[in-house]
């Protein structure tokens, strides 16, 4: 880290705070924070705003989960307290222009695409949502299943009540509550697609069809990491293995540079 100064707590909350706003972002396809991803390449931080450059494994990654992780960048970033102006921009993408004037434009999904948006907004993030709970349901009923705690046939009566405290359960009381799915102690752990209760021979299908959605997911996180670390190899401090870089201006505490490590 390069420091024309140092740093003061107030440059330290702001950096935080971006940093925060950013873990809170989605990659919507992989369900994992697009800080832990690499996602973010630099973070510019002066007297007006904030302006975060954003990137991705390959040029040609779907345009619409590409807007979306850009789009609740720029919202997340916005919720900030006295931050300033936001820019977020998508470097390297076939459709970097059009999501870029899109989003300073705040011109929303279908204003951005046009004819080219297939679906709203909010039906791709359901969809993506709904993928993010079949895989946290997978993973938590997995954990009793290979325990010995629980069979198969078991999970037409599993409550949430009866999953152990631990990231696993708690990941997936977070994605019931944003499908605005029950979180009773007493609800039902394996559930249908809307949150609708299984009759029993349909149970271990559903199972099925979770362990290869979880599966899908965590091989494509692994995948997307290589591709990304191998397209920015060269890229000097900007490759595809550590955080952003962070440069803050603003004049309580003068001008940092620093490169913070995922």
């Amino acid at each position: 880290m390069t420091a024309l100064s140092e740093p003061t707590d107030t440059d330290v909350m702001v950096v935080d705070a971006v940093l925060g706003a950013l873990g809170t972002v989605l990659d919507p396809e992989l369900d994992q924070p697009i800080t832990e991803l690499n996602f973010v390449r630099s973070i510019f931080i002066d007297d007006d705003g904030v302006a975060v450059h954003l990137r991705l494994p390959t040029s040609f990654c779907s345009p619409n989960f590409a807007y979306l992780m850009a789009s609740d960048a720029l919202d997340a970033l916005e919720d900030i307290d006295g931050i300033g102006d936001v820019r977020v921009m998508l470097d390297d993408h076939h459709d970097s222009d059009k999501i870029n004037a899109g989003l300073a434009a705040h011109a929303g999904y279908k204003g951005t695409f046009g004819v080219e948006a297939e679906q709203d907004l909010e039906e791709l993030r359901l969809t993506f949502l709904r993928k993010a709970h079949t895989a946290a349901m997978e993973r938590a009923v997995a954990k009793l299943i290979s325990s010995g705690q629980a069979t198969v046939e078991d999970c037409e009566h599993l409550l949430l009540r009866d999953l152990p405290d631990g990231p696993a359960k708690w990941a997936l009381l977070r994605r019931r509550v944003q499908l605005g799915l029950g979180v009773c102690p007493n609800c039902r752990v394996v559930v249908g697609e809307d949150g609708t209760t299984l009759p029993p021979e349909q149970i271990p299908m559903r199972l099925r069809f979770a362990r290869s959605v979880r599966i899908s997911m965590e091989g494509n996180s692994h995948f997307c990491r290589g591709l990304l670390a191998t397209r920015y190899a060269d890229d000097g401090e900007c490759d595809g293995t550590s955080g952003p870089v962070i440069t803050n201006l603003r004049t309580s505490g003068g001008a940092i540079d620093e490169k913070r490590s995922a």
